[in-house]
């Protein structure tokens, strides 16, 4: 395989339209990433705020029952 050691400035805008069009996708591909990882965030502190609550409940359920073995 060799080479081109010139290259012509039609072949130069082809390979600046193929890159040009490959840099948009990816970005519209890391924009698609970024609001799934925005909405997994969200799921994931719902999901920590639930256990709190739930830890919390089993906490004060446990004193109340000791306070009523007292």
């Amino acid at each position: 395989m060799r080479l081109r050691s010139t290259w012509t400035d039609s072949r130069l805008d082809d390979f600046k339209g193929g890159v040009d069009s490959r840099l948009d996708e990816l970005s519209k591909r890391i924009g698609d990433l970024s609001t799934r990882v925005d909405g997994l965030q969200h799921t994931m502190v719902a999901g920590f705020l639930t256990l709190v609550v739930i830890m919390v409940t089993g906490f004060m359920g446990l004193a109340g029952l000791i306070v009523a073995k007292l």
